[in-house]
């Protein structure tokens, strides 16, 4: 069988895309297990330190300039002035809700345990992210909460209770 020379890139071109695209599943799957991992490390130093806001306090403390770090490695361009004065109020809130998400695993990990706590946690984060995609809030591309969406949605809910219950 001869290839076409005109089909040759297309083919290149949508497994380049395929590939990419399993870089970003593989990147999502290890985010999930760093989440696990840190969860633990910043309960231990709750625990070694008796509080659990100055715990998460270290914790962003070090990701602060961990990100200085990267930035200045990275040599991206700041935002302009103008561009921070501009945003919307609410913009300005994801430290705040990482730092209710920090400060609340630190504290809950203790008492109910890494496995219960992600659970719930993966649970409540799949049910938010249906809701944002269904209604395309806070500027997502929408995406309908299909069937099969609700389905994996259920399906979650019921592994993080048979998680709990154990």
């Amino acid at each position: 069988m001869v290839v076409q020379i005109t089909t040759l890139p297309f083919f290149i071109l949508h497994y380049s895309l395929y590939i990419k695209k399993m870089l970003y599943y593989f990147l999502a799957l290890l985010t999930g297990a760093a989440v696990s991992v840190q969860s633990g490390v910043n309960s231990q130093l709750r625990q070694g330190l008796g509080n659990p806001v100055f715990a998460a306090l270290i914790s962003f403390g070090t990701g602060f300039l961990s990100l200085i770090l990267f930035q200045s490695i990275m040599r991206g361009p700041a935002p302009a002035l103008e561009a921070l004065r501009t945003l919307d109020w609410w913009k300005w809130t994801g430290g705040l809700l990482g730092a209710v998400y920090v400060t609340t695993v630190i504290v809950v990990i203790p008492r109910i345990g890494a496995a219960s706590m992600l659970s719930l946690s993966v649970a409540g984060q799949l049910i938010a992210a249906v809701l944002l995609d269904h209604y395309g809030w806070l500027g997502f591309q929408q995406h309908s909460a299909s069937l099969w969406r609700l389905v994996g949605v259920t399906m979650i809910i019921l592994g993080a209770v048979i998680v709990v219950k154990n």
